[in-house]
């Protein structure tokens, strides 16, 4: 077996075993902290580029054409997912009464985009993987623009930020590294073809260091409040997976459809919702929080509702 095919190897078994990955990352650094405070919260922004400029080098324009053949499902799903996603996360911090903190960290998982774990998690639940893609690069596209004029409008009467910092981060980190990985792509797509196969690998590896990072930081901050976050990030994920079905029943759409949409809309770019965090609001450490525990939770509720759908497709 050459070198190739072991990389192939390795990241395919990483992409099927994420869940258990981040899992044992987690644990390692709340139970050993010193283990991963190697690992720098300045690190987090360059992490999440590294794994937006992945994002852009998978990137095809065929990827966009859903959007001129389907602009309905992907309109709506835009909708639902920057109206539901939020709201459902302002409801819980106001039900749950949490403080300053942590009401910013739950807000920002709510108002960023879903995430590239979806397209993988709507693949194992053999969902329309072209709408989830789709979903993914629309919304991950206009979340410099949404994300922060959400967050502004549901954290205004709470305190003030740096609404146009937060939208220049947001272009750093999102736009400007797909936007490099797309032209890369175009311009050298024989030697980004022989890469793609890596990328699961690396950004499995990107995701673990961000949450390391948060977990090891904030372990006393976890310990004294985990327990009501880690209730309300399932809540809001499985929440968002339950709007996103019964929106997609009541469109009366496929099940190969509905399996796509719940997904994309339950499943948050929660990364992004910590890198945020830090940046726009570096003297509230525990906002980091939230969107930590809610990147362990999802790939594993993911995890599990993929083998679900699965069983009900099978069915059907």
């Amino acid at each position: 077996m050459n070198k190739s095919n072991i990389l192939d190897k390795i990241s395919d078994i990483t992409s099927r075993y994420m869940a258990v990955i981040v899992v044992l990352v987690t644990a390692l650094s709340l139970i050993v902290p010193t283990s991963t405070l190697w690992v720098k919260t300045s690190w987090i922004n360059y992490l999440l580029i590294v794994v937006m400029f992945g994002m852009g080098l998978i990137l095809k324009t065929d990827d966009f054409a859903l959007l001129i053949k389907r602009p309905k499902e992907i309109v709506i799903g835009t909708l639902v997912q920057f109206t539901v996603m939020p709201l459902l996360a302002f409801c819980l911090i106001k039900f749950f009464n949490l403080d300053t903190a942590l009401s910013v960290g739950i807000i920002l998982v709510g108002t960023c985009p879903g995430g590239t774990a979806s397209n993988v998690i709507t693949y194992f639940a053999k969902g329309d993987i072209a709408l989830s893609v789709c979903m993914t690069s629309v919304n991950t596209l206009l979340a410099p623009i949404l994300t922060p004029l959400i967050t502004y409008c549901l954290l205004k009467t709470t305190l003030n930020f740096d609404i146009t910092g937060m939208f220049l981060s947001l272009v750093n980190i999102i736009l400007l590294p797909i936007i490099l990985g797309f032209i890369i792509n175009k311009l050298f797509g024989k030697f980004t073809q022989k890469i793609i196969k890596a990328l699961p690998l690396v950004s499995t590896l990107a995701i673990c260091l961000i949450i390391a990072s948060v977990v090891s930081h904030n372990a006393e901050k976890i310990y004294s409040c985990g327990i009501i976050i880690l209730v309300i990030v399932i809540l809001h994920n499985v929440l968002g997976y339950l709007f996103g079905f019964i929106i997609a029943k009541t469109l009366k759409m496929t099940p190969e459809k509905t399996k796509a949409f719940s997904i994309e809309i339950g499943m948050q770019n929660s990364g992004l919702a910590t890198s945020l965090a830090g940046t726009t609001f570096p003297n509230l450490a525990a906002a980091t929080v939230p969107g930590a525990i809610f990147s362990v939770w999802h790939n594993i509720s993911g995890a599990l509702l993929a083998a679900f759908y699965r069983n009900w497709n099978s069915k059907k």
